[in-house]
Parts: structure tokens; sequence; C-alpha cells
């Protein structure tokens, strides 16, 4: 069992991928993709992922226990190390990895987070079978119009991290909205305030 799996403390340093937390006196430094997400002084509760290499022992956290979870199918996948998997993570979120397997489309990967076109179908395909029978798989009747609306948002111009992270927030807001025009309508609104 892994001698670390969660920390909670006081952020003291934070960089792109990167925290220092104090906890307890104690400055863990922890890579992590949501490492932007947290200012100096903050108290932070970050799932934690403890590699060891020969020469080094890397702490990964992250923010909610889904992150690591996939996370950690990502290291199991050939040729995806605790570096690689965190770099995937910092261009693609759990919930957009979920959405590019379920719907069996790297090109919707591909062109959301920046990660190339054959990376994203090895890592549709090879993790595929992780989230099958897991009950993790994306319901696509929920988000069905995820794509018809991040699609729009980015051709008038928005970063697909930004389209990404608003249809989030609206759709997870507002559970009521039907189709992708209610969606868009406030998207715009929310992005240019």
């Amino acid at each position: 069992m892994p001698m670390i799996k969660r920390l909670k403390g006081t952020v003291v340093e934070a960089g792109a991928q990167e925290l220092i937390l104090d906890v307890g006196g104690v400055g863990y430094g922890v890579h992590s993709p949501q490492a932007l997400r947290f200012m100096l002084g903050d108290t932070a509760l970050l799932y934690t992922h403890l590699a060891v290499r020969e020469n080094a022992m890397d702490l990964y956290g992250f923010a909610d226990m889904e992150t690591l979870r996939v996370f950690e199918l990502l290291l199991t996948l050939p040729k995806i190390g605790p570096k690689t998997a965190l770099q995937i993570l910092s261009q693609a979120d759990a919930s957009l990895l979920r959405e590019a397997v379920a719907r069996n489309d790297a090109g919707y990967l591909s062109k959301l987070s920046g990660i190339g076109k054959k990376s994203a179908e090895k890592i549709v395909a090879g993790l595929k079978d992780k989230f099958e029978g897991t009950g993790d798989e994306l319901a696509m009747s929920e988000t069905g119009h995820a794509a018809d609306t991040i699609d729009a948002l980015i051709a008038l111009g928005y970063p697909p991290q930004d389209a990404r992270r608003v249809f989030i927030e609206i759709t997870t807001a507002n559970t009521s909205l039907s189709s992708s025009a209610e969606v868009i309508k406030l998207a715009l609104k929310y992005l240019n305030k």
C-alpha cells in the first residue's frame, strides 16, 4: 500500500505544475496539473500518488479522486510514466479524457487538448478497456451537446481550455439546459464578463 495517500496543508509556493505544501511544518513538493488553481496561503487537500524510482521519490497530487484515478490508469499504458501522465492531464482534464474515450474519438481529444493525434489515438485506445466495466463511462445523454457547444465557442475564437471549462461550469450549475443554443448563450455571457 502506498505510503502517502493524501496531504492537507498550506500552499507556500506554487508554480505551473508544482506546489510546495506545508503540512505540520514539513514542506512537501508535489507535482500537480492543477497547481495553478491554488494561491499562496490557500489550504489545499491533495490526493496523492508516490512514484518511487531507483534515484528519486516523486509525489503527484490531485484536487479530486477522479483525476488521481485517471492518472493511475494512464500509468498502466505502455510508454507513459508519471511525468508524461502529468503532462497529459495538464492539457486535458479527466472529464475530457473520459468523454473522448466514451465517444471513441481521438480527434475530439486532440482538437480540444493540444495532444497530438497519434498520442490521442493511443490514449483513447488504451483507456477504453480500462474504463469499461468500472461504471465510470460518461453518459453521452447527459452531455450530448458538449461537442457542439465547445466547437462553436472555439469557432468564435475562444481557447479550447476556456470553452471546455465554461461548458462544464455552466452545465453543472444549470442541469435543466436542454440545447446547445441555450448553453452557448450562457457561455458567451460568462466569457464576455
